[in-house]
């Protein structure tokens, strides 16, 4: 396995990947992959097996708050998971973010995606409490706006 920064000639192969990711990645047009691709390559690395993107993730650092990264979209092929891809990618961001000295990794995802929920717990991060629990998730309500409930994630970024 390969981790590289997202470049513009990857784009189609990440368009096939994250569309695999319904209905919890929403597909993005490709003029804001190219965005990524030029200016937020640091923090959207991929996952190349075979030389094919097996395994990405789409990061920004916050202009708000720069000692925080959010982790926007993150795909594993369904015919690569549980190979430490995801641990992978999440640690490649971890250690740009501690170069750059930001303090905290954070993500949302929906409530009912339990296998993400499993996930995140998995790499160390933990569920920001909310105003609620849905089946063992603490979700915040309108977290993203009205009627999108979201549970978080955050993880610490150290040495």
């Amino acid at each position: 396995m390969i981790i590289t920064p997202l470049t513009v000639d990857r784009i189609p192969d990440l368009e096939k990947l994250l569309g695999l990711g319904e209905p919890y990645i929403r597909l993005r047009g490709s003029s804001d992959y190219w965005l990524y691709a030029t200016l937020f390559a640091d923090t959207c690395p991929l996952a190349i097996i075979d030389g094919h993107v097996a395994g990405s993730v789409i990061a920004f650092r916050s202009q708000v708050d720069p000692s925080e990264i959010y982790l926007q979209d993150v795909m594993t092929h369904p015919g690569h998971r549980r190979e430490g891809i995801t641990r992978a990618l999440v640690d490649e961001i971890h250690r740009q973010g501690f170069v750059w000295g930001c303090r905290r990794l954070f993500l949302t995802s929906e409530p009912d995606n339990y296998a993400a929920h499993r996930t995140w717990l998995a790499l160390g991060f933990s569920n920001v409490a909310g105003d609620t629990t849905e089946a063992g998730v603490a979700v915040i309500h309108d977290y993203k706006g009205p009627g999108k409930h979201r549970a978080v994630y955050e993880r610490q970024i150290n040495g």
